[in-house]
């Protein structure tokens, strides 16, 4: 038996995905139509699969950044690869794949963030003893890194035993919001996303957070929900809405990605329902874990985002902490560079949006 690699053709997006789904490291990150919603905003998504007699046994959506200037490139794969990190001689061909293609490209590095819950030193180890390098802190630097700390709820128990187990005011709001006449809309459709859009704005203005352009939800919305690997859920109080999610999906596991909730009617707890139903549908659809995604890796009461933790906590998920963003590095003298200019573009982008929060506040 051996191994080859090789770049997956467009036809087999279906066969892409099934083995992202399947593999107990697969990701929605890794899909073969996130790559595509990237596409769309700046990014060159790379397709590479190992197979071993004619059948995949590694995967990896890459995602090209080309640098200005340097006319050089870097690869990110968010949640990747999609590997038995267990077995090295595997894992070391597909690196080796990699760079293959990254010379074919002028990528100066390889950044991962793999789906490891931390402390897991054979893994670390492993990727040190393989050339990659701990990068980054804990809040995350690179753009679209992912969050290092997230709450995973299993969802294998009943319904009715996850729901004794919420914290008693949880459980408490969850069943408010039904009294209080609360309903959850799940067939939604185009019109319902331009609703959740105009929340979404309104809970940033509130919240003091950048968001993106309609137009990135309705990339999501053609690529992701229209193929059945996201749902958008709306909740109406007396006729309007008045809270939305949007949550992504993908073989065993559910991720709550974006939420929004108007000034209005925030007494009658639209969120708790709005995450049980999301709960719920995930288990309906064979999930074993919903992911609550990211929350603070700083505990303190003081923290902004605490109320955040707290709210995600009621639901009784575990706290999770992933080992972390890692690069492997092909050039070194323009990764010293990047890591360079990387933080300075970082602080011109904070510049700017705090430019606009003071021009908004004008």
């Amino acid at each position: 038996m051996s191994l080859r690699g090789r770049l997956i053709q467009d036809t087999e997006k279906d066969q892409f995905n099934d083995f992202i789904a399947g593999h107990p490291k697969g990701h929605i990150l890794q899909s073969y139509h996130w790559g595509e919603v990237k596409a769309l905003t700046g990014w060159e998504p790379i397709r590479l699969v190992i197979e071993e007699d004619d059948k995949m046994v590694a995967a990896v959506s890459l995602l090209k950044r080309t640098l200005p200037v340097m006319n050089k490139s870097i690869f990110y794969a968010p949640r990747g690869p999609v590997v038995d990190f267990e077995d090295e001689k595997l894992f070391k061909f597909l690196l080796d794949q990699i760079a293959t293609v990254a010379r074919e490209h002028g990528a100066i590095l390889l950044k991962i963030d793999p789906d490891i819950p931390a402390p897991n030193e054979k893994v670390t180890s492993m990727l040190k003893k393989n050339g990659f390098r701990p990068a980054g802190d804990e809040e995350g630097g690179f753009e679209g890194i992912q969050p290092r700390y997230v709450f995973r709820l299993d969802i294998t128990p009943s319904m009715d035993e996850l729901f004794m187990n919420l914290h008693s005011k949880t459980r408490y709001n969850v069943r408010l919001a039904r009294r209080k006449g609360v309903e959850i809309k799940q067939d939604c459709t185009l019109q319902d996303l331009q609703d959740f859009y105009k929340i979404l704005k309104i809970t940033a203005e509130r919240d003091k957070f950048l968001i993106r352009s309609y137009d990135y939800f309705k990339i999501i919305w053609d690529q992701l929900v229209e193929n059945g690997l996201a749902k958008l859920f709306m909740a109406y109080y007396q006729g309007k809405p008045i809270a939305g999610t949007l949550a992504f999906i993908m073989g065993d596991i559910a991720w709550y990605i974006y939420g929004a909730s108007s000034n209005e009617h925030r007494n009658v707890m639209p969120n708790y329902l709005l995450q049980w139903t999301m709960i719920e549908w995930a288990k309906n659809n064979g999930c074993k874990i919903y992911d609550f995604r990211g929350v603070p890796g700083k505990l303190t009461e003081d923290n902004p985002l605490y109320g955040l933790y707290r709210f995600k906590k009621g639901f009784n998920g575990e706290y999770t902490q992933f080992i972390g963003e890692y690069d492997l590095v092909y050039s070194p003298l323009y990764y010293r560079l990047w890591n360079i200019g990387e933080p300075v573009y970082q602080k011109g982008v904070r510049r700017l949006i705090n430019l606009r929060k003071k021009l908004r506040g004008k």
